[in-house]
């Protein structure tokens, strides 16, 4: 499955969400997105004009996907973030 995103992840031609999207689609807050990015734990914004943002649409992708991996069960029964089910 995942490899089936990946691939219509690189089928897509390059676009640029911007911040209102890019909080929709990952289900995160304007603060919380500040504080992964100053933590280097989401993708890093592209500059467009001196006032305006925009990130990569494929890299918001691949964080989702990440995101979704972490939380999934291993064969252990724990997910990779160290709990347990």
């Amino acid at each position: 499955m995942a490899n089936i995103i990946r691939e219509a992840i690189e089928r897509k031609q390059q676009r640029l969400l911007r911040r209102p999207d890019v909080l929709h689609r990952c289900g995160i807050s304007n603060s919380t997105l500040h504080r992964l990015i100053n933590t280097g734990d989401f993708p890093a914004p592209v500059p467009l004009s001196p006032r305006a943002v925009a990130w990569v649409e494929t890299e918001i992708d691949h964080w989702i996907e990440e995101r979704i991996s972490q939380a999934r069960p291993n064969r252990n029964g724990a997910n990779c973030l160290g709990g347990t089910q």
